[in-house]
Order: structure tokens, then C-alpha cells, then sequence
């Protein structure tokens, strides 16, 4: 199954909602008063505070720039009803079980923005993810992966 690049849950996507307006409300006005600040002590030409000052408020842009960009070409992968419920894919909740290492694994699948898997929050465009998608409970899954063959039996999926 192919997955959007930009695919996110609606979670994900309101995270990134607000952490747009808090850089947007925030972080920005706190960059412009340490800038006012660092420019207020003299010669900017070797002002270390004004140096960073200006990394900071440009990082803030550059990071503002690329979430309004990942918002606006997101898809909601929780609003897609054309998936099958029992199919994994972007939003669901699929427990495995790890036949290499004999445990049960409960993954949240998601969009790249929001990965974190020692947090349950497997990415769609993971090795692992892109090799999950599509399965549904039942289905036992082999590939290859870095530190040799990885082999999951599907449990459970779930909204």
C-alpha cells in the first residue's frame, strides 16, 4: 500500500496546528525583543548575542515555513473511509506479535512528522511501517531489515 508523503494523523496534524501558532505568537516576539536587546549593546559587527539572536529568529522562520508548508499539503489519513477497518494503515492501532523475539507489540501507525516509536508511534514510511501497511489480522509478514530478518504476526488492528 502507498502512502502519501505528507500523510498525518488529525492529532498530528493539530500538534502541528499548534506549534504553527505558538512560533507564530510566541517564540517570534521573544526573537524580536532578544534581538532589540543584543542590538542595544553597541557594535553588532562582534555581539555574540546579536548573532545569536538572529540564528534564533531564523531558524523560528525556517521552522514556521516548513509546517505551514506539511499543513497545507497534508491528508488526514483518519478521514480516509476508503480503508478497509481491519486493514493497517495510517491512524490504526495494530498489536503484533514479534516471532523473532516472542513479544507483543502495540504500534500506533503514523505520519512521519509525528514518529516515535519508543512512544508507540510507528512512522507509515518506517522499513517496518511500509512492510505493515495493507496487512490485517492474520497475516504474518517477513522482510529484511538492517540487523537481519524481522517477522511479525498481526493481532489486532483497530481505529
Amino acid at each position: 500500500m502507498t502512502t502519501s508523503n505528507n500523510e498525518m494523523t488529525r492529532e498530528g496534524y493539530e500538534a502541528l496546528q499548534k506549534e504553527l501558532e505558538h512560533l507564530i505568537t510566541v517564540t517570534r516576539k521573544e526573537n524580536a525583543a532578544r534581538l532589540k536587546e543584543a542590538i542595544s549593546y553597541g557594535d553588532i559587527s562582534e555581539n555574540s548575542e546579536y548573532d545569536a539572536a538572529k540564528d534564533a529568529q531564523a531558524e523560528t522562520e525556517e521552522r514556521i515555513t516548513s509546517i505551514e508548508a506539511m499543513l497545507r499539503t497534508a491528508k488526514i489519513a483518519d478521514e480516509d473511509e476508503s480503508t478497509d477497518e481491519g486493514v493497517i494503515a495510517t491512524g490504526r492501532t495494530v498489536t503484533l506479535h514479534d516471532l523473532v523475539y516472542d513479544e507483543e507489540i502495540t504500534y500506533k501507525i503514523v505520519g512521519n512528522t509525528e514518529a516515535d516509536p519508543f512512544n508507540g508511534k510507528l512512522s507509515n514510511a518506517s522499513a517496518v511501517g511500509q512492510h505493515l501497511m495493507g496487512a490485517r489480522a492474520g497475516d504474518v509478514l517477513e522482510f529484511p531489515v538492517i540487523d537481519g530478518t524481522a517477522k511479525y504476526e498481526v493481532l489486532d488492528v483497530r481505529k
